[in-house]
């Protein structure tokens, strides 16, 4: 597997441009909803943290783009992530790629760890 040191060669390693502009149009949508958040590469996967502190990341599957969030958030917003139709594992979530994003519940779930971790100083929770 490659490293990956930027999110456009993240992007660019998504084999379906289709999938790989879905996700650009998200994080950069979350970077204007939430211009404090700081984007970054790590774990090979394009994350946005707050003050060093973990707020959610990303990683990508051929059916699905996966969104991590930390567990406090994913088990508050559970019954909502379900609602939507998305699927849930025990660490994240999962947006097929042919479904709609659903913005109120991003900026709930980021607000919400941004909210929570405000006083965190450390990566995770």
């Amino acid at each position: 597997m490659a490293k990956y040191n930027t999110l456009k060669e993240f992007l660019d390693a998504i084999p379906d441009p289709e999938h790989a502009a879905k996700l650009a149009d998200l994080i950069a949508w979350i970077q204007r909803e939430f211009p404090n958040l700081q984007l970054r590469i790590a774990w090979n996967q394009p994350m946005l943290t707050d003050h060093g502190t973990f707020i959610i990341g990303f990683s990508v599957a051929k059916a699905h783009m996966a969104v991590a969030v930390e567990d406090k958030a994913l088990a508050k917003f559970l019954p909502e992530i379900n609602a939507t139709g998305y699927s849930n594992t025990k660490k994240l979530f999962q947006i097929p790629w042919t479904a709609d994003i659903n913005q109120d519940l991003f900026r709930k779930l980021i607000q919400f760890n941004i909210t929570d971790k405000a006083n965190t100083q450390t990566f995770w929770s």
